[in-house]
C-alpha cells in the first residue's frame, strides 16, 4: 500500500512532524489536506504549499471539530487516510501548591480526547473507501515517560494502547490502522527542542517514516530506528536505565 494516489488529512499539519509529513506526502504524489490552530503559520506553511488544502481548527472544541469533520468529506469525499498528529507537550508540577490543572486539561483535551472525536466521526466515511489508514501519532514517551511532561507522557500511552484496540476492531475493515511514536525530533514542540543536539534531525526523522511506509508491508507501529530505545526498553530488560537517560 504505496502512500501515493491518496488524499491525506493530517491535523497539526501547520508546524513540526505534521508539516514535515505533510509536505514529504504532498512530494509522493498525495492530495493533502492540513489543519492548524494557528491561522498565521497555516496560512504560511498553505502559502509555501499551494497545491495543499488548510482549515484553521482548534482541535479541543469538540463542536468546531465535528463541523469540521462534516465539512471535510462534502469538499474532499475521496478523503482515505487521516492522520491524528496535532499534540501538544506542556510541563507540569506536582511538587507544587497548589497544583494546577490547566496544563492537565489541555494537553488531555488536545492529545487524547481530539483524536477519538475524529476518530468517532471519519471512520464512517473512510469504511466506504476501497483502501483507508487512521493513522495515529503516539511518542516514545509513551513507553518509558519523561517525569517533567507526566500527563504529555500518559496522553501518549493511551494513544498507544487505544491504536491497537482501534486496530483490532477495524481489522475485517478497508481501514487499516498504525501508530507513529516519534522520538525525541528537532522541533518547536517544547522550547529549545529545535536546538537540542539529541533529537534527531526533522528530515531525517520524516525521511526513515516516509521510506516504512512506502515499503512492501506496512507494520503496525512506524518507528525510526531511534526509537527503539525506548519502545523496546522493558521487553529487553532495560526500563530503569532508560527511565533514567530520560531523567537523570
Amino acid at each position: 500500500m504505496a502512500y501515493t494516489n491518496r488524499t491525506i488529512l493530517i491535523t497539526g499539519g501547520n508546524s513540526g512532524i505534521g508539516r514535515a509529513l505533510a509536505e514529504a506526502m504532498l512530494a509522493s504524489g498525495n492530495r493533502v489536506i492540513i489543519t492548524g490552530r494557528n491561522p498565521s503559520t497555516l496560512q504560511e506553511t498553505l502559502e509555501s504549499n499551494p497545491e495543499m488544502a488548510g482549515y484553521t481548527l482548534d482541535v479541543t472544541d469538540q463542536s468546531a471539530v465535528a463541523a469540521f469533520c462534516a465539512t471535510v468529506i462534502a469538499d474532499h469525499p475521496e478523503l482515505d487516510t487521516v492522520i491524528l498528529n496535532a499534540g501538544i507537550m506542556e510541563a507540569e508540577d506536582y511538587t507544587a501548591k497548589p497544583v494546577l490543572l490547566d496544563v492537565a486539561d489541555r494537553t488531555i483535551a488536545t492529545n487524547l480526547s481530539a483524536p477519538i472525536q475524529f476518530a468517532a466521526h471519519l471512520l464512517p466515511h473512510l469504511q466506504t473507501r476501497p483502501n483507508a489508514a487512521l493513522i495515529t501519532v503516539s511518542s516514545g514517551l509513551a513507553f518509558v515517560p519523561k517525569a517533567a511532561n507526566p500527563v504529555y507522557s500518559a496522553t501518549k500511552a493511551a494513544i498507544h494502547s487505544w491504536t491497537q484496540s482501534l486496530r483490532h476492531q477495524l481489522r475485517t475493515t478497508s481501514v487499516s490502522v498504525h501508530e507513529i511514536a516519534p522520538p525525541l525530533v528537532a522541533t518547536d514542540l517544547t522550547p529549545g527542542q529545535s536546538s537540542n543536539a539529541a533529537a534527531m534531525p526533522s528530515a531525517e526523522f520524516t525521511a526513515e517514516i516516509m521510506d516504512l511506509l512506502n515499503g512492501p508491508e506496512i507494520p503496525d507501529e512506524i518507528l525510526v530506528s531511534r526509537v527503539h530505545f525506548q519502545r523496546r526498553a522493558e521487553a529487553e530488560g532495560r526500563f530503569d536505565a532508560a527511565f533514567t537517560a530520560i531523567n537523570g
